[in-house]
């Protein structure tokens, strides 16, 4: 698959660099490659906003109840677009969502390319659709860093959407997939083998969830100066109970309510095998540690949490409970950890093709710089701004593999660690609990608008194997 993409790519250098129209980009697909989810609708507002509950990042966004100082939106601004209601009623009524990637301040990248510190301002509509409203592309207002809105000139509006998807795609790259599951993992399988033998129960139980998480590491490339930068913020501002722990993170985010924020996908989907993943654990942890003393007394077990909090290198883990006494402190580990490495990095990574495969979808490649006023702009400054032929070859060809699943799906382990009783009556209920939820989910995917295939169980990896 590499050598059939990488082929046009050559090919293309004894052309120009860059595609001259956004039909050149279109015109890609017409042979070597499969047409990208995002490539028929990424200039609709509802599209831009179904990314933010289905798309590569879906834990960005949060309910707002009120407006940031630093995000001077106005009820005259945005008031047009809220179906005669007004501004106030919608913050009250739970119809106002915002993603403020601020944790992207100060980050330097590669080669002099600008990076934008963005928020945005979302509404769901009468549709039931959550749409854009507003977008500033940094942090501190300015008459040099305008708010964009829907009835801004059409290119003008696409190419501030844009620059808000390339911020958005940076955080998840390095942030979200690489930082937060990759090498969250791989940290989690060093401290597990060395604090935990091959005989203790949780070695067992966690062990299938790493399977070759370190072999994959060490053969992706950071690609950019501020990688390193995201995954440091990403890590000082991740906790395990709190942003790890997905009911919580749902509800301190606002967006648990089911009715106030429909099409989540990505939120329902994901609570289903996170349901199950805990009842999994609970039942082994249980079982083996049947009495208090057990616990208290497994100095391994102590041992480890130490380390997962406090490693001799680095920064360990926040969230972790002061100390280890019950079944429900360990599976409060152990849950959202198995989560991450499988629920959560499926949603991540597995569909980088559908979004990132069409560069002005999701552009992870930006040049040139933000608008910094609100005049109107061309098909031609679009397309300027995005990535170079050889760019757009290389993302297609990383992305595609990327979404490939070539691992067990969850539950069907690829090598069986634990043979105790307890284990496999819990392994065992466990597979009939995620076999219910595959069919739940498939039965919900014909009424959706929005494709979300992701998490459905048979297609969830036990691990990050790719």
């Amino acid at each position: 698959m590499a050598l059939k993409i990488g082929f046009p790519a050559k090919l293309a250098m004894f052309t120009t660099s860059k595609f001259e129209s956004l039909e050149d980009f279109r015109n890609v697909y017409k042979r070597n490659f499969k047409r990208p989810y995002g490539l028929d609708r990424w200039q609709k507002d509802d599209a831009f906003g179904s990314q933010r509950l289905t798309g590569c990042n879906p834990t960005s966004i949060s309910l707002c109840q009120e407006i940031p100082q630093n995000f001077p939106v106005t009820p005259v601004m945005v008031e047009p677009f809220l179906e005669g209601q007004t501004l106030q009623a919608c913050l009250k009524n739970k119809k106002i969502y915002i993603v403020d990637l601020k944790i992207l301040e100060g980050i330097k990248c590669s080669e002099d390319r600008r990076l934008c510190v963005p928020l945005g301002l979302f509404y769901v509509n009468k549709k039931l659709k959550l749409v854009p409203i507003a977008i500033q592309l940094f942090q501190q207002p300015s008459d040099m860093n305008p708010i964009f809105l829907p009835s801004d000139p059409e290119y003008t509006w696409l190419v501030a959407k844009m620059w808000f998807n390339n911020a958005d795609a940076s955080y998840h790259e390095a942030g979200v997939h690489l930082g937060l599951t990759h090498f969250l993992m791989e940290f989690v399988a060093v401290v597990t083998n060395r604090q935990l033998s091959p005989s203790h129960p949780l070695f067992r139980l966690l062990a299938p969830h790493f399977f070759e998480v370190i072999a994959i590491n060490k053969t992706m490339s950071l690609g950019t100066d501020g990688v390193n930068g995201v995954v440091g913020h990403a890590w000082a501002n991740w906790n395990l109970t709190r942003e790890g722990t997905l009911p919580n993170d749902l509800k301190n985010r606002g967006v648990d309510d089911v009715n106030a924020l429909p099409n989540y996908h990505y939120r329902d989907d994901a609570l289903l095998v996170y349901g199950a993943i805990e009842k999994y654990v609970k039942a082994v942890v249980s079982g083996t540690y049947d009495s208090p003393e057990k616990i208290t007394g497994d100095y391994e077990l102590h041992k480890w949490v130490y380390e997962l909090k406090t490693p001799p290198v680095g920064p360990g883990l926040k969230g972790l409970p002061e100390t280890i006494a019950t079944v429900e402190d360990i599976s409060s580990i152990v849950t959202p950890l198995i989560f991450q490495a499988s629920v959560q990095h499926a949603a991540v990574n597995f569909n980088q093709y559908e979004e990132y495969g069409f560069p002005p979808n999701y552009p992870g490649f930006m040049d040139g710089n933000p608008p910094r006023d609100k005049w109107a702009l061309s098909e031609k400054d679009v397309v300027r701004d995005l990535a170079t032929k050889e760019q757009t070859y290389d993302i297609m060809a990383l992305t595609t593999i990327l979404s490939t699943m070539d691992t067990n799906p969850l539950g069907e382990f690829e090598e069986q660690y634990a043979y105790d009783h307890v284990t496999l009556r819990a392994l065992e209920s466990f597979r009939k609990d995620l076999a219910e939820i595959d069919r739940v989910i498939l039965a919900k995917q014909g009424a959706r608008g929005d494709v979300y295939p992701h998490l459905n169980p048979a297609k969830i990896p036990n691990a990050i194997s790719i």
